[in-house]
């Protein structure tokens, strides 16, 4: 495979000039103990989507500036976009990475096409590249699974009901890491339970008795009903989405009120619109004017018409 891949929808290597077509105005970004630098991103490009190339925007962000990014890249020529646009992930990842705060996370919601009954493998040689060459350490790698109906029944393969989440971060340790928004119920919330736990070295150390709690954490499993099923149609006029709660679950877990989010290849504008539903400000691109129609009316729709924001 090569190290860059074709045919996709927001990114590209041509040097289109980005263009502010719109600003949103929110409440000023609250005030944050933790002397990161996104108060230098242009006032212009904070609660905006601009219309033009990722890679040449992102080379004007000022270092250290993101908190968190957030974005699902087009990969292995699943949708057709209709353009010859490239996607070089290898300078997308050093690009991020110099503009990405200490601590800071990187989100990327990917999964890998088949051909010829082999996997495309793209999501691992993403991942180790951005490990092993340009600096980023991987937090994790969680599973979203797609519920809804079947779909295909294929006799070759088994049907695809997945895509992977790749949470990787900058320096030592996150800066912002609260799951609260991401427990679940415990099926056996309340009973006691005791017994014996295995240790590394082979033994025993036994359990005291114990209630079990409400919540547990959910651990790296993420199961969302697809776009589809939510009824947003100006989201579904974009060819490939994936779910608000999502991007809101990510948004909560690695970011606090006020922090930039961020999305580089922003498609129908999901990670912009729950940016600011969650009191985040956002900075989306987007290379296509098509599907940066399909954000902008999003942000018109969802954040400036709803009050109940504000």
């Amino acid at each position: 495979m090569s190290d860059t891949i074709k045919d996709k929808e927001s990114l590209s290597m041509t040097q289109a000039q980005p263009t502010v077509l719109a600003e949103q105005e929110t409440p000023a970004s609250s005030s944050r103990d933790d002397k990161i630098q996104d108060s230098a991103v242009p006032a212009q490009w904070r609660n905006a989507i601009l219309l033009g190339d990722a890679l040449e925007i992102l080379s004007r962000i000022p270092a250290g500036s993101i908190p968190l990014t957030l974005f699902s890249p087009p990969y292995d020529g699943i949708r057709d976009y209709g353009k010859n646009w490239s996607l070089d992930y290898k300078t997308l990842g050093r690009l991020l990475f110099g503009a990405t705060c200490d601590g800071g996370v990187c989100a990327v919601v990917i999964g890998d096409g088949t051909k010829d009954f082999a996997k495309s493998l793209t999501t691992f040689r993403w991942a180790v590249d951005w490990v092993d060459n340009t600096g980023w350490r991987l937090f994790e790698c969680c599973i979203y699974s797609r519920h809804g109906n079947p779909g295909a029944w294929w006799t070759q393969r088994f049907r695809v009901d997945h895509e992977y989440i790749l949470i990787f971060f900058k320096g030592d340790r996150l800066r912002c890491f609260d799951k609260t928004a991401l427990m679940i119920p415990s099926k056996h919330a309340g009973k006691v339970y005791s017994g014996t736990d295995r240790l590394t070295n082979g033994g025993f150390k036994k359990i005291e008795p114990k209630a079990v709690n409400d919540l547990k954490c959910r651990g790296t499993i993420w199961g969302y009903a697809t776009s589809n099923s939510e009824g947003n149609r100006t989201k579904l006029e974009h060819p490939a989405t994936f779910p608000d709660r999502l991007a809101d679950d990510l948004i909560h877990c690695f970011s606090k009120p006020g922090d930039l989010v961020f999305d580089p290849m922003c498609g129908s504008g999901t990670t912009c619109v729950m940016a600011a539903k969650a009191k985040r400000d956002y900075l989306g691109i987007e290379i296509n004017p098509e599907y940066h129609s399909i954000a902008m009316k999003r942000i018109q729709a969802e954040v400036t018409n709803d009050v109940r924001l504000f």
